[in-house]
């Protein structure tokens, strides 16, 4: 029986994670077809758009944590079956993403000139930042995509966010390559190209979810109370006090590898370069694990607000399943193509060497990154974040970074010894996520049976 039990979970965890697994592949791929076209400009343009990425990342994690406290509010209203409270949760959800959308673009404008004072290459850097302040007006309809888009997953809808991400990112590809390239009758704008790219492809893909979700006939029977313009104080606190501390989760872990980007820059340019290489690689697998980790959110959302505590236990427990296999078969990728992919990125010899040092390490964090990703959803959708926030924060912050810094500088280790630092960050969030989500599982069930 228990066994049947976790079938049926596989099978609609999976049905309602691959979606999204592709869409937030779509979302990875552009950022690796950026960099493979972008590498063959040249080592320098490669760091500056690692650099840029990497700046902006941080901001850009931050506004999405935002609209993720979204997705387990309408995920347990859905389950109680309150309907109305999912389109006040949209309306409210819309205007806090917007406006924490154009705070993070004027803030990128503003900030980019500190970039100069963090000892990286001049060069590097004059490239960097007319690229970043372009992706940086790109959050706002990033924003209002994601708005929509954990609207709809929160329901357990998500081939429809899967198909605009690929077509938008399809077309994203193509405009990159001509405009960084100077095909098709466009001019040839080097990273600023792929910059505007981006930009226009995500004004796409915010114009098509809006019009799915607000014409759409599936999304009728919520939407009564975001017509009505249902602004409230109360569920925009509820947001916010769900969002920000995912923010911070999310923050706490992207900003520790983009410290990690600046510390790796201060080594060298070919160095940063490798660790573009590494790092996009580990992050497609990633966004995959983070699928997994979204669907882990809303099926446990629903079980509680199903009041079915021994579904939510196993909801978890089965994300944790399925993303340990998923991180192993890549582990195992990453060791036997440490030396191959890292030439589809770059033809210099000395950037390809560090690159494939890196991918070793990069497979050893596997599980631990699929572990704590899903660690957090699960987590999230029970409406427990304050803790695992803590926990990130000592996992990258206190032990991540400064034994980064002491085992690339001060031992001497360079990329590797602050690879390996982010490998144990990594490790110690995924052990101390579960022990919580054991924990915290196990107590609301002996509460509904006491």
């Amino acid at each position: 029986m228990l066994l049947e039990s976790y079938k049926t979970h596989f099978r609609k965890t999976f049905l309602l994670a691959y979606p999204v697994v592709i869409s937030q592949l779509g979302h990875i791929l552009v950022n690796l077809t950026d960099v493979i076209f972008i590498g063959k400009l040249g080592a320098v343009t490669l760091a500056a758009c690692s650099l840029g990425i990497s700046f902006f990342a941080v901001f850009m994690v931050f506004g999405i944590g935002i609209a993720y406290g979204m997705t387990p509010l309408v995920a347990q209203s859905h389950g109680a079956k309150d309907y109305d409270r999912c389109g006040t949760l949209l309306a409210n959800g819309v205007m806090i993403n917007i406006g924490t959308g154009l705070l993070i673009a004027l803030l990128i404008y503003l900030t980019t000139p500190l970039l100069y004072h963090m000892g990286q290459n001049p060069e590097v850097v004059k490239q960097t930042i007319p690229f970043l302040r372009i992706i940086g007006f790109s959050i706002i309809p990033m924003m209002l995509f994601v708005s929509f888009k954990q609207f709809a997953e929160g329901l357990s809808f998500t081939r429809q966010a899967m198909m605009i991400t690929i077509v938008a990112d399809s077309f994203n590809v193509l405009l990159t390559y001509s405009l960084i390239n100077g095909s098709f009758g466009f001019p040839a704008l080097g990273l600023v190209g792929a910059g505007w790219a981006n930009f226009t492809a995500r004004c796409l893909m915010a114009l098509s979810m809006s019009i799915y979700v607000l014409r759409s006939h599936h999304f009728k029977p919520y939407l009564k109370e975001f017509k009505r313009k249902a602004l409230s104080y109360a569920e925009s606190v509820s947001i916010v006090r769900l969002g920000t501390p995912t923010a911070l989760q999310y923050l706490f872990e992207v900003g520790a590898f983009s410290v990690a980007a600046v510390m790796v820059g201060l080594i060298g340019a070919s160095h940063q370069a490798a660790h573009q290489i590494a790092i996009s690689l580990a992050s497609v697998t990633y966004m995959a694990a983070s699928g997994l980790g979204a669907a882990a959110s809303v099926r446990v959302g629903n079980a509680v607000g199903q009041k079915n505590f021994e579904q939510l236990r196993r909801s978890g427990i089965t994300g944790y399943i399925m993303v340990i296999a998923f991180m192993t078969f890549n582990a195992l990728l990453f060791i036997a193509g440490n030396r191959i992919l890292p030439e589809y990125y770059i033809n210099d010899l000395e950037v390809i060497h560090i690159a494939s040092g890196l991918l070793i390490i990069a497979a050893v964090f596997q599980l631990s990154d699929g572990a704590q990703v899903v660690g957090l959803g699960a987590l999230r959708g029970m409406g427990d974040v304050k803790v695992p926030t803590l926990i990130t924060l000592v996992a990258y912050w206190v032990i991540g970074i400064p034994l980064g810094y002491y085992l690339g500088f001060m031992l001497g280790m360079g990329v590797n010894g602050i690879w390996y630092a982010l490998s144990v960050g990594l490790t110690v969030s995924a052990v101390l996520l579960f022990l919580r989500f054991n924990q915290q599982s196990r107590k609301v069930i002996e509460a509904a049976r006491a």
